[in-house]
């Protein structure tokens, strides 16, 4: 008796020895778990079942027949304890009237969205941010067994999840880093939900609602900084004019003809711009013998 009592220790200690060395969680299937054996009072139910269904035969054929659809699979308990082979379907499959039930799960990707969550940031800034999870159900025997509403269940995690992560980011980190913060929060709904036999596939932040005041500010010190860089860029227009007058007075007076012909050249932008206006030419030499006169 001993040896025998020591040999099960012994498997559960290798078998959580072997969990350590893998590093990750392995989800334990109900249904391996569960007792093959009904006792002496689940085998009598399970053949009066079977005398009732040939008693009420082929009216009871309605009652033991059942469907699924191809995206839907039933988790069938029989006297309290999940059947062997698991969650049935797509198709046909049979159940025994009064011992048997059965729970439809639906494998396709719902989405939802999260309602808008009053987030203080880690600078002190109060937000409102929404966001849109789509998941699946990848377990549906572990999904019925572990927890008592997956969907209820996964809504709830991925509010707090939503909080507590933007709990610890800036507001300019939230504003731009939305997809990196997505990317988080499914892999973080995703460890914790996995246990439930659900399939966090997508995270998406929709909107981030700032409050009026905040606006108001960012806008005029978004209005004050574009003054700042036109008042900069003018400044500099304004110098660069100035090197480049300079450089051309340097060379007018290297070369004193160039200003007869830049003088030539003004007359006529004047004459093909406003024709309206009569100009009269004074040579450039009477104005220069006009200034060394004075």
């Amino acid at each position: 008796m001993s040896g025998n009592k020591i040999e099960p220790a012994m498997e559960r200690q290798h078998g959580r020895g072997r969990e350590a060395e893998d590093g990750k969680p392995k989800i334990e299937d109900p249904q391996d778990t569960a007792s093959s054996g009904v006792g002496c009072c689940g085998i009598i139910l399970i053949f009066l079942s079977f005398i009732f269904v040939l008693v009420t035969f082929p009216l009871s054929i309605w009652l033991c027949i059942k469907i699924v659809k191809e995206y839907e699979r039933a988790v069938i308990f029989r006297l309290g304890r999940i059947g062997k082979g698991g969650a049935k379907g797509p198709g046909i499959f049979w159940i025994l009237p009064c011992t048997d039930s059965f729970r439809r799960v639906d494998l396709r990707t719902v989405s939802f969205n999260i309602p808008p969550q009053e987030v203080l940031t880690r600078d002190s800034v109060t937000i409102m941010v929404d966001a849109v999870v789509y998941y699946r159900v990848f377990n549906p025997t572990v999904a019925i067994t572990k927890v008592e509403n997956a969907d209820m269940a996964t809504r709830m995690l991925a509010q707090t999840t939503l909080r507590n992560m933007l709990g610890t980011k800036n507001l300019s980190e939230i504003l731009t880093d939305r997809e990196e913060m997505a990317d988080q929060m499914e892999h973080i709904l995703y460890d914790a939900s996995k246990e439930w036999g659900i399939k966090v596939e997508r995270v998406e932040l929709k909107d981030v609602k700032l409050p009026e005041a905040l606006q108001r500010a960012m806008a005029a010190e978004a209005e004050a900084s574009r003054d700042a860089r036109a008042k900069v860029i003018a400044a500099e227009g304004e110098m660069n004019a100035s090197r480049a007058l300079k450089e051309a007075a340097m060379v007018m007076a290297d070369a004193p003809s160039s200003l007869q012909l830049r003088y030539l050249q003004t007359l006529t932008e004047i004459a093909s711009e406003r024709n309206s206006t009569i100009v009269f030419p004074i040579p450039i030499d009477f104005m220069a013998s006009f200034m060394k006169n004075k």
